[in-house]
């Protein structure tokens, strides 16, 4: 498959396409911010926008997709929206009433893509594996009634995989974790692109620390890009989708231009064993205090 610009797309388990780059909003304060950052990145060719309940900016992400279809004619089959069921709304009816406040909140009538934020949410913790098997009855029955187009997974590790499938009628078709320098999660990664899922990968930079790095910097020298762009690039060669985020207009342009050069394979491999990135490590979502 050749991919080669922004809006091309790679195919889900269960057929649908997903555009190979996609926008993170995590960060964009609701408001002006997040409105500006996800009209910029619409204009500037993104059509897949990621956001979450959690992010609190589902209204200002709703509002820029909303408009920008108003101004450019464009159909909303054209963009590919994702939100996520955040971790107080686990559970059956709690999740199907998260799904119907997102779709409001985002202004439209469907999701192409919803996600369960994390496994193991602290409120859910000793009942884990039922809330998620409840919360995946209700997204099933959401893509039933046309809802929702593809749902998936966030941060779910294999042992969390395995209990989901035990009772899921829908398989995942993706799952989103943390990929940047010297985080990529390889085997989790394998495990689940072997079940069917597309890995996206979210914080392709990781901290605003990767751009202080010195090897980052003697590679950004070497390939004639910027730091971010490397970051973005290394990820997309690892073969997941990822989802730079900015608020920064000339930054999302930038951020957009991976698809005119390719990182050696031993560079790949050293970005991918990078270590003192300053980085915060991977968070394991079993232990996570929220």
């Amino acid at each position: 498959m050749s991919i080669s610009k922004l809006s091309d797309c790679y195919e889900l388990a269960n057929g649908r396409k997903i555009p190979c780059i996609g926008f993170g909003t995590w960060q964009s304060e609701n408001g002006t911010e997040a409105y500006n950052a996800v009209m910029s990145a619409l204009k500037n060719g993104y059509r897949h926008i990621d956001t979450a309940t959690a992010y609190g900016n589902e209204d200002s992400v709703g509002s820029a997709i909303s408009d920008f279809l108003k101004e450019s004619g464009l159909k909303r089959e054209e963009i590919f929206l994702t939100t996520k069921l955040w971790n107080k709304d686990h559970g059956y009816e709690n999740t199907k009433k998260a799904i119907d406040a997102s779709l409001k909140s985002l202004k439209v009538d469907y999701l192409d893509l919803y996600l369960i934020h994390w496994p193991n949410p602290l409120a859910f913790r000793d009942c884990w594996k039922e809330t998620n098997a409840e919360s995946w009855r209700a997204m099933e029955e959401a893509c039933d009634e046309g809802k929702i187009r593809s749902i998936g997974l966030s941060n779910f590790w294999e042992h969390h995989i395995d209990e989901l499938l035990k009772t899921a009628r829908i398989k995942p078709v993706v799952n989103q974790l943390k990929i940047c320098p010297g985080i990529t999660q390889k085997s989790l990664c394998d495990y689940s692109k072997s079940l069917g899922m597309l890995i996206e990968g979210y914080s392709p930079m990781g901290t605003g620390a990767i751009f202080s790095n010195e090897f980052m910097r003697s590679l950004a020298q070497k390939y004639g890009r910027s730091i971010a762009q490397i970051c973005i690039r290394w990820s997309f060669q690892t073969g997941c989708v990822p989802l730079p985020k900015s608020v920064t207009e000339e930054r999302i342009i930038e951020n957009s231009k991976i698809f005119d050069f390719e990182i050696a394979p031993a560079d790949c491999e050293k970005i991918a064993n990078l270590q003192d990135t300053g980085i915060r490590p991977n968070r394991n979502p079993d232990e996570a205090e929220f």
